[in-house]
């Protein structure tokens, strides 16, 4: 029975990898997307780059906030988000309906490190950029957040009106 506690103590340690929050290299690009077959979620899909009809810029900052932080598109739009983190630690931004985001926020406060890349997400390491594009289908209220145990209770919040 001595040996237990280090044997779960193990495979707590040996799994931590397989929950990793991203990738190391926050910078790489993400793997080819076929977009005539890409998930439609409640706030959209992923778009091709070559489609997104603007650009638009959100800094993330260790003040635990967005800039900006309430953007506005119209429905079917393709939108090319730049996301610089010009704070010194870590953020992401997951696009999403505020339930979900919730929702996720509570399984990463659970299973710290937990690994996913999904097209709307991004992990921008201190100084780096990252970028998503989404086509907004549907009108309505959709949320981003960064939800980085501490970081999204801290208010790293924003909103997106789709129109």
């Amino acid at each position: 029975m001595k040996t237990l506690p280090y044997l779960l103590l193990s495979l707590i340690f040996a799994s931590g990898s397989a929950f990793a929050h991203g990738k190391e290299s926050h910078d790489e690009k993400k793997p080819s997307i076929d977009y005539s077959k890409a998930e439609e979620k409640a706030f959209g899909k992923a778009a091709d780059p070559k489609r997104a009809t603007r650009t638009i810029t959100i800094d993330m900052l260790d003040t635990m906030r967005f800039t900006p932080d309430l953007i506005t598109v119209k429905r079917g739009e393709a939108i090319k988000f730049i996301v610089k983190n010009k704070g010194n630690m870590l953020h992401e931004i997951v696009f999403g309906t505020l339930a979900e985001l919730k929702e996720h926020g509570e399984l990463m406060k659970k299973f710290l490190g937990m690994e996913h890349d999904e097209p709307h997400m991004a992990h921008v390491a201190p100084g780096k950029m990252g970028e998503i594009v989404w086509q907004f289908t549907r009108a309505g209220e959709f949320n981003y957040a960064c939800l980085l145990p501490g970081h999204f209770e801290a208010g790293m919040v924003g909103k997106i009106i789709v129109k």
